[in-house]
């Protein structure tokens, strides 16, 4: 047995409202973890996002490294976790530690626009390095990669949308 992965998200807001309430009424994790090297070291961000956590699950910040090893540590089985990243490419870093997202795929929330950046749908927005990570978690690690704000909401495959954007 394993801990087992209800939802890993990739959201540059982490964990928010939307989150807190719809996510997690949907999926029921008993556990929240936030993958981020940034966020780690920053004190007010992490005592900010783990206070957004909704009543009776604990939310936890710990740098990508951190969470390959208690994913596959024994004593953590008994998580039902609800994963999220802060870029596509932190998501890829822990595929290629050897979590297994095959049953849930990875949910692209929101990323946010920068300059070299390219909408290619109405939340998120992505340059070659996040294109280069879509696939690399499509292509070699299997999974499906989507967009999807909401649970009511129809997924969208991102990896259709890359050749249409010009990736």
């Amino acid at each position: 047995m394993t801990m087992e992965i209800v939802l890993a998200r990739v959201d540059s807001r982490l964990l928010h409202g939307q989150i807190a309430t719809v996510w997690a009424k949907s999926v029921k994790p008993n556990r929240i973890l936030i993958a981020s090297d940034t966020v780690a070291k920053d004190t007010l961000r992490k005592m900010l996002i783990t206070q957004a956590a909704p009543p009776g699950v604990r939310a936890n910040v710990i740098t990508v490294d951190r969470m390959i090893r208690i994913y596959h540590d024994p004593r953590f089985d008994v998580f039902k976790t609800l994963l999220l990243t802060e870029t596509v490419e932190d998501m890829a870093r822990l595929v290629g530690g050897g979590i297994d997202l095959t049953k849930v795929g990875v949910d692209v929330g929101s990323l946010a626009f920068s300059s070299d950046m390219k909408m290619i749908t109405d939340s998120v927005a992505i340059g070659q390095v996040q294109a280069d990570a879509m696939r690399y978690l499509h292509n070699t690690a299997g999974l499906e990669v989507y967009a999807q704000k909401v649970p009511a909401d129809r997924k969208q495959n991102l990896i259709d949308l890359l050749p249409k954007n010009g990736f």
